[in-house]
């Protein structure tokens, strides 16, 4: 694959911003399983082997099954996730797909009654987040494993 545009190097700013939003994510209510999911399962619809990679890895790092990371693109078919990951994937795909409806009213409430607004709102940037981390490693074909 052809060498892109390294925007860490030609526009370190936009990464510090970027940076800056992750840090941010780190201080607030979100658990690290609960952010590696978010990530994971983004990255998973959106195809992006850079995050799916790096995010696995840190996924095992902090604890996580190898089997949840198996079964999370089959989540709803699996007992192995809490009904708070259960909303949370739920939430990443709505989001993640923004386009098929976003977030109903029905999963809005239960997000609500489950999180608090606080909390909901750090979901939904973390999930923000990891999406616009994938567009740009996609675009700009960042290689998993480096």
């Amino acid at each position: 694959m052809k060498n892109r545009v390294d925007i860490q190097t030609v526009q370190p700013q936009a990464y510090k911003a970027m940076y800056a939003l992750e840090g941010y994510l780190q201080t607030g209510q979100l658990t690290k399983t609960h952010r590696e999911l978010i990530k994971l399962r983004a990255s998973q619809i959106n195809a992006c082997a850079f995050c799916l990679d790096m995010h696995s890895k840190d996924a095992l790092k902090y604890g996580e099954s190898v089997e949840r990371i198996v079964l999370l693109s089959a989540w709803r078919e699996s007992g192995l996730f809490t009904e708070e990951e259960r909303i949370i994937l739920e939430l990443t795909e709505a989001v993640t797909l923004i386009q098929n409806e976003g977030i109903n009213a029905d999963l809005y409430q239960r997000a609500e009654t489950a999180f608090g607004q606080v909390h909901l709102a750090q979901i939904i940037m973390a999930i923000v987040a990891i999406n616009a981390w994938n567009r740009i490693a996609i675009s700009t074909h960042l290689q998993p494993g480096k």
